[in-house]
């Protein structure tokens, strides 16, 4: 009888430990990127400016997160801009920048997942003045010289460009919203 109640108390114990486990782990890898983006079911809206306060943080304290959008340069591609993780940001020819429009829906947001924007955002390299947003069910899409910016799920890692020129239609985008030229 003691050995089984040795065994229950062991089996008890490390389920408990596996529970507990779980319940603090959790997983970044997507930042919140897929979860916080629902795929379009409306017509786009028009864009509007973004208020990028000059002292915004990432850790603010006050509850409030931060984009940030930098330059960097990238083989092959010359200057691009990146993300918070250093990932490549996108622009879609079939977009519209004036006035902003996205045509990238349903489907198409699980494969390039439109970048929205935080509470603040910063920039490095990237002129603030260039910066908007578009509507997407009553979410904000950064834009960027009125391109609509999105991530691509194909790059797992930062300073890639796997959606580079993308059927013909998807390009990595330079801090002055033209397409990131291939550099060779």
């Amino acid at each position: 009888m003691i050995p089984r109640r040795i065994l229950l108390s062991l089996v008890a114990g490390l389920a408990s430990t596996l529970l507990l486990g779980a319940c603090g782990s959790s997983n970044d890898a997507g930042t919140g990127d897929a979860a916080s983006v629902t795929p379009a079911a409306s017509d786009p809206a028009i864009s509007t400016p973004v208020a990028t306060p000059p002292t915004a943080g990432a850790s603010s304290g006050d509850g409030t997160t931060t984009t940030a959008l930098t330059a960097k340069a990238m083989n092959g591609l010359g200057t691009v801009v990146t993300d918070n993780n250093g990932k490549t940001l996108y622009r879609f020819d079939k977009d519209e920048p004036s006035p902003s429009k996205w045509t990238c829906k349903d489907a198409c947001t699980m494969t390039w997942i439109p970048v929205i924007a935080q509470d603040s955002v910063q920039t490095s390299g990237v002129e603030k003045s260039l910066l908007g947003t578009v509507h997407r069910n009553g979410q904000p899409q950064l834009t960027l010289a009125g391109w609509p910016l999105y991530r691509y799920v194909g790059d797992t890692t930062a300073g890639e460009a796997n959606g580079q020129g993308k059927d013909g239609e998807w390009y990595a985008v330079a801090p002055s919203g033209q397409k990131a030229a291939t550099t060779g």
